[in-house]
């Protein structure tokens, strides 16, 4: 990673942490993933050679700088959906900072509506990290979206363990699907679409 990326991260994690502390509202807090779990799908990426790869949850764009600087080596694309425009409007700018811009695609809308309209196999890798209640809703769309063979990555599976545990629980009694709780950042649920 080149030093200005690393920087821009930097200052992001910072803003995002002092940001969270002080916002009484969860609507106006950034809730980024950590920099150890930034640097777990970075490898994910890469192993797997995903070019294709689906963020739901874009707050200000940090977890976004990961992936595309993930896929860049890859000449992959990262498409991120936000419902806040304000906070896609922040990532936006986050983008063009990092010169990444080129490697992502913004959309704001409801992530279930552009779920239901995604073909067959379309996304090489998922990463899922919005308002847990929704997971459930999306499950049936993601299974359809997601490639065989291609993973589906959900953030927070450890801190807020109670809030995913339904949604955990669906995948895991879904056949075809290999899961692992992974320890790093807020844990991260990764679930491998065998079929």
């Amino acid at each position: 990673m080149d030093a200005a990326l690393a920087a821009l991260l930097a200052e992001l994690e910072a803003f995002g942490n002092a940001n969270d502390e002080r916002a009484t509202d969860r609507r106006a807090r950034m809730l980024n993933i950590t920099p150890d779990t930034g640097e777990f799908l970075t490898v994910l990426v890469r192993v797997t050679r995903a070019q294709r790869v689906l963020e739901i949850g874009t707050s200000n764009g940090y977890s976004t700088l990961w992936l595309a600087h993930a896929v860049q080596p890859l000449s992959g694309h990262i498409t991120t959906l936000e419902l806040s425009p304000q906070k896609a409007a922040m990532a936006g700018t986050n983008f063009a900072r990092a010169g990444l811009q080129d490697w992502i695609t913004q959309h704001v809308l409801d992530a279930g509506d552009f779920l239901q309209a995604q073909p067959a196999g379309s996304w090489d890798l998922i990463f899922l990290d919005a308002e847990r209640p929704h997971y459930s809703g999306y499950w049936p769309h993601i299974q359809r979206a997601l490639k065989p063979g291609c993973l589906l990555v959900v953030d927070n599976a450890v801190s807020h363990a109670r809030e995913v545990a339904g949604f955990v629980a669906m995948v895991k009694q879904s056949a075809g699907y290999t899961t692992s709780l992974v320890p790093v950042g807020k844990g991260e649920f990764v679930v491998l679409k065998e079929v």
